[in-house]
């Protein structure tokens, strides 16, 4: 048996020593930048020195070739065994015949093992996987060295020069480099860095190249490009978009959580086509499948704004128990990034806001200008009003005031008439301010400040005369610039706060101003009401100079504008009879009067209508209006009426009536008897309780 066993051996090297063509040498390959490990190549003499000098004199070490799905002899005895070995086992290494690092990152291993063992099959597959290795060490190398030339790059055109050098390395990461660039541009210079890049002559080469990528390269890597490419400014329907919205839509099932969030980033900012649109669908149906598997609020979110407001309606549903489930992971961020994700989805989720609300109340402080717009924008979009955000909000703002930009301070006040919120000490504040700082007013700051304060029915104890003084002035410099409708707006606005500047007046009331108005198909119905509003100042209120001014306007129909019955029903409780009061008056000047009482003038007895001047005389006799309001005629949280309502109310006292403001929204959450004590004690005056005990019995 010893005898076979060195005749094979000899036969071995035979073999082994006639491959004289292949070059086996043992080398180290050269790293200079030392990002690889060694990598060994074998030549037939170091080999054959290697085999048989070290392995048959010594003969305690051998040399094993550690592969996959390879078969090796194996000296048991005086027999040779041949066995497979299908996965990598790792044993006691003896002493290496060369230095080498111990982790080896190639499917070969050379290690020293007490039995003499020899694979010849698995030599071949070693070199094989040799060179295999060092190719991909080669590549893994360029793709370093390149990645960090193309950081090296300032502008777009440098990214394209460097893909002219070397068009080998990935596509994508060029374009994407690219946005990583423009997104430090202006608008400006990116527009200018956009057209050189199309006059670059190897941009197409670059497009073409990244179409051919496409379904090869990481979903990952395909998501950021095409997001790169929307950002940068290539236009949508060019064909290279259109390409990558397909092949996204074939790759769509890839996703992982990192698509979904770029994929949803990218599609908000596209506009409508029918790629866009068939990839959100898909988005929409992925969404919902993977909903409960998602980890990141912020992931949740981009969704949240890319589904749109045309999502299904139980998706939504899925979306708000998926967040209401995850309140715990918030973070302040979350919470104020929360009221926008559900605008764009116009799902107004009262758990989610709420509870949103206290955390960004109880962190406001920091918040930046533009998120705070944001939120606020967006509760009026949802119709969600919080006592506590927007006092929380108004107080930072007050609070570091001098911090903050005249426009910044506006543009927060603006959002809060909106939202119908006045807040006293800011308003007062920032009246100080204008009154500072009026020169800097252009003209759109002062329509926004007299609709703001005019609205709000807002006004300053100390300053009011001053404030429109100021704002009379500041105006003035515009008004030949004015157009017809803006200065009916401002006209309309200082007849509310209840001033009266000849100058502006004098300027609309000219036949040709009122003529365009009244033809105008803009805002017709709003220019008339404002017409009839101004009209009715110029002869109800103290306007000596212009009484005499007359505009043509259209008589209104003489229909009721709503039905009032659940307050009818509670009169007739307190009454017990309908010929104690009329409903629903027309009276002029376009005014209507829901309930209209005649009482005597300390409000202690309600008189027939028909019968009123029989019992005492005209003088003695006192007109009660009541007026029927809903919530949003007075400004949130409080009972302070809003400009409109309260210049009715100057008008109605005008036309000789004691006005009674009913809120509808109150009475509605009052049974009856607790609603006739209510409006009771409205109607009548506290001393008048015994006798109006005896209209209630």
């Amino acid at each position: 048996m010893n005898n076979k066993t060195s005749f094979f051996l000899w036969n071995l090297r035979i073999n082994i020593c006639s491959f004289g063509s292949t070059s086996f040498r043992r080398t180290m390959k050269v790293d200079p930048l030392e990002l690889h490990k060694p990598t060994l190549i074998y030549q037939n003499r170091t080999l054959k020195n290697f085999l048989f000098c070290n392995s048959l004199q010594k003969s305690q070490s051998s040399v094993r070739f550690f592969c996959q799905s390879m078969s090796i002899f194996q000296l048991e005895g005086n027999e040779i065994q041949k066995r497979s070995l299908n996965t990598l086992i790792s044993t006691s290494v003896g002493k290496l015949l060369h230095r080498r690092q111990q982790s080896f990152d190639s499917q070969c291993f050379l290690m020293l093992h007490t039995t003499p063992q020899i694979d010849v099959d698995g030599l071949e597959k070693m070199v094989v996987s040799a060179e295999h290795d060092l190719s991909q060490k080669e590549k893994q190398l360029d793709f370093v060295r390149h990645r960090h030339l193309i950081q090296q790059c300032n502008s777009m055109s440098d990214v394209l020069d460097m893909f002219s050098k070397f068009p080998k390395l990935s596509s994508c990461r060029y374009l994407i480099t690219m946005w990583k660039i423009a997104k430090n541009m202006s608008e400006d210079q990116r527009r200018f860095e956009r057209q050189l890049l199309y006059e670059h002559p190897a941009f197409n080469q670059l497009c073409n190249q990244v179409m051919k990528d496409a379904k090869i390269v990481k979903l990952q890597q395909l998501m950021f490009t095409l997001y790169s490419l929307i950002k940068i400014g290539i236009p949508q329907n060019t064909y290279l978009i259109q390409v990558l919205l397909r092949v996204v839509q074939e790759r769509i099932n890839e996703c992982d959580e990192t698509c979904l969030s770029v994929l949803s980033r990218t599609l908000e900012i596209m506009e409508e086509s029918k790629n866009v649109d068939a990839l959100r669908t898909g988005l929409r149906l992925l969404v919902d499948k993977q909903i409960w598997t998602l980890k990141h609020i912020l992931t949740l979110q981009t969704m949240m704004r890319c589904i749109g407001k045309d999502a299904p309606y139980s998706l939504k549903k899925k979306i708000e128990i998926k967040a209401i489930k995850e309140l715990n992971k918030f973070t302040p961020v979350n919470s104020q990034h929360m009221f926008g994700a559900l605008a764009a989805m116009n799902y107004r989720s009262v758990v989610l806001l709420n509870e949103c609300s206290k955390m960004v109340a109880a962190n406001i402080h920091g918040c930046p200008f533009w998120m705070l717009i944001n939120m606020l924008q967006s509760c009026k979009d949802l119709q969600y009003q919080n006592l506590d955000l927007f006092t929380a909000i108004a107080d930072y703002v007050t609070t570091t005031f001098d911090m903050w930009k005249m426009k910044q301070v506006l543009g927060i006040l603006f959002h809060f008439e909106s939202l119908r919120f006045r807040h006293i000490d800011l308003m007062n504040l920032f009246l100080k301010r204008v009154l500072d700082e009026s020169q800097f007013l252009n003209q759109k700051d002062i329509l926004c400040i007299l609709n703001i304060y005019s609205s709000l029915n807002h006004f300053h104890e100390c300053k009011d005369q001053q404030f429109f003084e100021v704002i009379t002035n500041a105006l003035n410099t515009y008004l030949p610039k004015l157009s017809s409708l803006n200065l009916l707006k401002a006209v309309y606005c200082f007849c509310v706060l209840k001033h009266f500047p000849e100058e502006f007046l004098n300027q609309l009331f000219q036949e040709n101003i009122i003529n365009e108005l009244l033809m105008s198909d803009i805002e017709s119905e709003k220019i008339e009401y404002m017409l009839h509003q101004v009209s009715a100042c110029l002869e109800l209120e103290d306007i000596s100079a212009l009484k005499s001014t007359a505009i043509p306007l259209k008589e209104c129909s003489s229909a009721p504008l709503h039905s009032n019955t659940l307050v009818e029903n509670i009169l007739l409780n307190i009454l017990e009879d309908k010929g104690l009061f009329l409903k629903n008056v027309q009276l002029p000047h376009n005014y209507f009067v829901d309930f209209e009482l005649k009482m005597d003038s300390r409000r202690t007895r309600v008189f027939p209508i028909s019968d009123a001047d029989a019992f005492m005389a005209d003088s003695d006799i006192l007109r009660v209006a009541l007026v029927c309001v809903p919530r949003n005629a007075f400004c949130f949280a409080s009972t302070h009426p809003r400009g409109g309502l309260q210049m009715k109310m100057r008008h109605l006292k005008a036309l000789g009536f004691h006005v009674i403001l009913v809120n509808t929204l109150e009475i509605k959450k009052l049974d009856l008897k607790a609603a006739v004590t209510f409006l009771k004690a409205k109607i009548f005056s506290p001393e008048a309780f015994p006798t109006a005990t005896k209209f209630a019995s």
